[in-house]
């Protein structure tokens, strides 16, 4: 029964019965309960809706019931919902559980009765308007009161707190709202910071189970900001948590943040969402779509190069059904561009690969990593369980939470499989490495800037020092300073044999950072030896990322400030890639190099030249 639902889920967000305005996705924008307070003026309602509507194509609004113990009235809710039904918009409800937001986001106390009444008591009085709705970011609790604190007792705060708001979401919310309304469905969305979890409550493991659905934060935002998040993510985490519970992931959710680096910073955030495959994304918020104006300082300089976000297309008079323009005022129409464009090729795409990496529940360590290695051009996907049909298995700190680890690492690589092994790994579990290879990285550090044949990198990099036993394993990439001419040098990718497959050690610099840092023919090493499931690789710098689907077709995007030139790598059966946009093909090059000097492993393949513009992608088809 289970698998003839899942398909029915599947053929229908596949079939796109659900678009609405856009062919292959749905537009969503959500609303804070300050904003739907405000709609009980309907020439407020009336003339913000149509700021936004002309602007941008939306076919759903989520509306507010619950934020900071606002509670938006009945009689305000209906009169909203009737507008916007009225208008052939969609509606849905939302919750979020906040008491302050802005005292560093004050959340409910769960161990609080009175807290937890009120908890509740929001959630039937969502219940009661609305057959499905979502809870923001907030459903966690960051509480640590006296009662907390005795409640916890001798368990950890992770322990605590995720028993805790299963419990709350099981209980308190989600029967709650059936009690009032059976068919309503209720849906979480996750946060972009999904490393630090069950930290604070919120539980992978059984959430996606319990909930009707769940929504995938894939904001990112400045990533110099608190949070350092990687533009990658947007791809990443939407990916993993679609792997979490396979067809129940329903759809990203961006907001405006960021965009005082430029317009094609939000632009971005709206296309990589898309990327992954999202059915419907959200855009937060009903205000920012607003109030968020068009500046002339969110022009990046490189505007007018022929990037995927044009300014200048973005600010042409919006042409209405009636016939009449609108000026374009705010991000509204940033993303009504973006999304026109999108539109175009998203559903030739096919289902979204990658690398196969290994993040069980509840785990940490080197984190937030992979969306580093998406940056680099190694096309992620994150999976809670333990790959068995893959050729290749990437493992970083997080994985040693398995117990079991070292069995199903000696069995991949007994398999013929290869797997990789992060630098923070092999620190983290050396004994269980050490049943494979007597491999380690200790406490000593090494700064290197000179990776001999590989080039050099134009900053010093500090690195773990990773040793190993002469023969037993070999260096693929070596560093130093200087490493030619030089007296010492350090591995930054090892090879081991193990059995019939090979085991990788992959050095990471102490500043995840400085992975942007390392010269090309270093990076296209990481990219050889970890893509051999995929068919495909990139040749090149940093900051061009890979997005590969199981149709042939590929996405290469870049997030650097001037054009850059790579090589598409490929099985030496593909003879021509051809951009989807524009139709045009692009032959092979010939390969001189059919043998890899380092393994002396045949290696035939064929290499495609492809510029990209600055902050912007390519679209191509395999042929």
């Amino acid at each position: 029964m289970k698998k003839i639902v899942y398909l029915f889920i599947f053929l229908w967000i596949s079939s796109g019965a659900w678009a609405g305005q856009y062919d292959n996705f749905k537009v969503s924008v959500y609303t804070r309960a300050y904003e739907v307070v405000k709609m009980k003026d309907p020439h407020w309602l009336d003339s913000t809706w149509k700021a936004i509507s002309a602007q941008v194509k939306v076919d759903k609004i989520y509306l507010e019931t619950h934020r900071d113990l606002l509670i938006v009235p009945d009689k305000t809710i209906e009169q909203a919902k009737k507008y916007f039904q009225d208008h052939g918009v969609e509606v849905a409800g939302g919750i979020t559980y906040t008491i302050n937001e802005s005292n560093h986001f004050q959340t409910f106390c769960y161990t609080n009765p009175k807290n937890r009444q009120k908890v509740k008591e929001i959630a039937e009085h969502t219940a009661k308007h609305f057959d499905q709705f979502i809870l923001d970011d907030f459903f966690f609790t960051n509480c640590k009161c006296d009662q907390c604190i005795k409640a916890k007792g001798d368990m950890s705060w992770t322990a605590y707190r995720t028993k805790l708001m299963t419990d709350a979401g099981q209980n308190l919310v989600i029967n709650a709202a059936k009690k009032v309304n059976p068919k309503v469905q209720v849906i979480i969305k996750y946060p972009n910071w999904y490393d630090h979890f069950p930290g604070l409550g919120f539980d992978l493991a059984n959430g996606p189970k319990i909930f009707d659905g769940i929504w995938t934060g894939t904001e990112t935002r400045d990533p110099s900001s608190a949070q350092h998040l990687q533009q990658y993510l947007g791809y990443n985490i939407f990916r993993y948590f679609d792997n979490l519970r396979p067809g129940y992931d329903f759809g990203g959710w961006v907001d405006g943040g960021g965009v005082q680096m430029g317009m094609d910073r939000y632009a971005e955030q709206l296309w990589i969402t898309l990327f992954a495959k999202a059915p419907e994304i959200i855009m937060f918020d009903y205000r920012q779509l607003l109030n968020m104006k068009i500046k002339a300082s969110y022009r990046t300089p490189w505007q007018g190069e022929g990037t995927s976000f044009d300014w200048d297309e973005m600010m042409k008079p919006v042409k209405q059904e009636d016939g009449s323009t609108v000026v374009p005022t705010s991000i509204a129409r940033a993303a009504g561009v973006t999304f026109e464009a999108v539109d175009e090729f998203v559903g030739k795409l096919g289902k979204p690969i990658g690398i196969e990496s290994y993040k069980p529940y509840y785990s940490l360590g080197e984190d937030f990593l992979p969306n580093y290695l998406g940056m680099i051009g190694l096309p992620m996907d994150m999976h809670p369980e333990f790959p068995t049909d893959q050729k290749v298995v990437l493992l970083t700190e997080q994985a040693k939470y398995d117990p079991d680890i070292l069995s199903k690492i000696e069995d991949q690589l007994k398999r013929g499989g290869d797997v990789v092994v992060t630098s923070g790994l092999l620190k983290a579990i050396p004994e269980k490495i050490a049943d494979i290879a007597e491999i380690k990285s200790s406490d000593l550090k090494a700064i290197v800037n000179d990776f001999g044949r590989d080039g050099k990198s134009d900053k010093n990099i500090l690195i773990p020092q990773v040793a190993y036993l002469t023969n037993d394993a070999w260096e693929v990439v070596s560093a130093g300073n200087p490493l030619k001419d030089g007296v010492i040098g350090y591995p930054m990718m090892l090879r081991a044999k193990y059995s019939i497959g090979n085991l990788y050690v992959m050095t990471i610099p102490d500043s995840f950072g400085d992975l942007y840092e390392l010269p090309a023919p270093v990076l296209n090493e990481f990219r050889r030896i970890l893509s051999r499931d995929l068919g495909i690789r990139i040749d090149g710098p940093s900051k061009v990322s890979l997005y590969v689907y199981d149709n042939g077709t590929f996405i290469v995007e870049s997030f650097l400030d001037k054009p850059v030139t790579i090589q598409v790598v490929t099985d030496e059966q593909v003879n021509f890639i051809k951009d989807v946009l524009s139709g045009s093909e692009i032959n092979f090059e010939t390969n001189e190099k059919p043998v890899n000097s380092r393994t002396r492993d045949l290696e035939p393949v064929h290499s495609f030249r492809v510029t990209i513009m600055p902050h912007s992608y390519r679209v191509f088809k395999k042929g």
